[in-house]
């Protein structure tokens, strides 16, 4: 184990959490009953055994428990790749903020594998090298970007912001990296200059497949389906399946009421079609799903509260991934 010293231990975690013990349990029955219910999929390409959580679903518990806390739980549900977005935590709990090679321990010594982190695009900007750095350190191969390629909704305003990222992309390549973009849904929004022309397509387009790649998040796809209809989330996928190594499996429930048409909820409990999206994105490449909940951290009771989010979904995505 980590010489790093926790400040909450196995025990106190363990007493903190029992009493979500029946409700994880009767989440894994449910998952199970609707896994054997589905009808049987071969060749999938979101592999189970490597099913990952982006930590801002659980950016409370990091910050107050610690990353020693934090990902040693994770290993326990069975998460194997960690996205990270951040690398701080309390500075009380260590007496000082933790570095990216103890960090990079605690992942060792708990079988997890950095997979991919969100900077800022700021970042990129003025810290490229710093950032690869980091992800060298942290053994991930991908690194990104949650931020919108540009803020000018124009078709020139996202094909200079392609021209950005292909340079940050061929810095990336160089060091045997990949660069990715994380959507959200204005980017499937048509261009203000050019109705008929939506921005995710100018940018997919003028972006160099060998060096810029994407992280579709499903649930934002399918918002912006429902606002700026017209496409299918699957089809970007299977028309380009090596430029997606990652997904968010992040689920959402339909209400009109919002605008967005879907409330942001636990793996599971919403209904966006990841059945039909999985079997129709293709077995041609190998994508890793990593679940995220933006609203994990006010799930009730607390604790376990975001946790326990993340314990019940990663059952239901396993269900889903049998």
């Amino acid at each position: 184990m980590s010489h790093i010293h926790k400040s909450f231990d196995r025990r106190d975690f363990l007493r903190a959490t029992a009493g979500t013990t029946v409700a994880l349990a009767a989440a894994s029955v449910t998952g199970a009953t609707a896994a054997s219910a589905a009808p049987a999929r071969t060749n999938l390409s979101i592999p189970k055994d490597r099913i990952g959580i982006q930590l801002y679903s659980i950016r409370d518990k990091v910050t107050s428990l610690g990353f020693a806390v934090v990902l040693a739980e994770l290993a326990r549900i069975g998460y194997q790749e960690i996205e990270f977005a951040g690398y701080t935590q309390n500075t009380s709990i260590l007496g000082r903020q933790i570095t990216l090679p103890e960090i990079r321990t605690l992942l060792d010594d708990n079988g997890l594998r950095a997979v991919g982190s969100h900077v800022g695009i700021g970042n990129l900007r003025s810290n490229l090298q710093g950032e690869l750095d980091a992800a060298e350190i942290l053994g991930m191969p991908h690194v990104g970007t949650a931020n919108a390629p540009s803020n000018l909704n124009t078709v020139a305003g996202y094909r200079a912001a392609a021209d950005e990222f292909n340079v940050w992309g061929a810095a990336a390549t160089a060091r045997g990296l990949k660069l990715y973009q994380h959507n959200h849904a204005g980017e499937f929004a048509f261009a203000t200059d050019q109705p008929s022309v939506r921005l995710y397509d100018v940018f997919l387009k003028n972006t160099d497949p060998r060096h810029v790649y994407l992280e579709l998040d499903i649930y934002w796809a399918y918002v912006g389906q429902y606002r700026w209809p017209g496409f299918d989330p699957a089809a970007y996928v299977r028309n380009q399946p090596y430029r997606y190594p990652l997904f968010h499996m992040k689920d959402g429930d339909a209400n009109p009421a919002n605008a967005n048409g879907f409330d942001i909820v636990e793996f599971g409990a919403g209904d966006l079609p990841y059945e039909k999206f999985v079997r129709d994105i293709g077995p041609r490449a190998s994508h890793v799903g990593i679940w995220e909940q933006d609203t994990a951290p006010n799930t009730l009771p607390n604790p376990p509260g975001s946790l326990g989010a993340a314990e019940r979904s990663f059952t239901a995505l396993k269900g889903l991934l049998a």
